[in-house]
């Protein structure tokens, strides 16, 4: 952007340096026509930049999305192997205890 932006100040400049018995009048008039194709070329390079800038907001976006959406997968399945463990356990401390039970029940015979 700012290559093309000297460019055209460089041929802007040299179009109006070009001749020297041109009148004043003429050189406003081309000076006129050359801020006016900068402006253009300025406004079309924004635009340009508003949607690049769009663009990589949506890609950016997207890409957090997905991001987020794989946490929370892997946030699910973590919490449901946890469940699974806690069962695992809980069962476990039944069966130690039932096995408890037991010894109680054989040393009071």
């Amino acid at each position: 952007m700012k290559k093309l932006l000297s460019i055209l100040a460089i041929a802007g400049f040299m179009a109006s340096c070009n001749n020297a018995t041109e009148t004043t009048a003429n050189a406003s008039a081309d000076s006129a026509k050359m801020a006016d194709s900068v402006a253009k070329a300025a406004a079309a390079a924004a635009t340009k930049m508003d949607s690049s800038v769009k663009a990589a907001t949506d890609t950016a976006k997207a890409a957090v999305d997905t991001m987020m959406n794989k946490a929370k997968a892997g946030a699910d399945k973590m919490m449901d192997k946890a469940k699974e463990g806690a069962a695992a356990v809980k069962e476990g401390a039944a069966k130690m205890k039932e096995g408890a039970d037991k010894m109680k029940e054989a040393v009071k015979h």
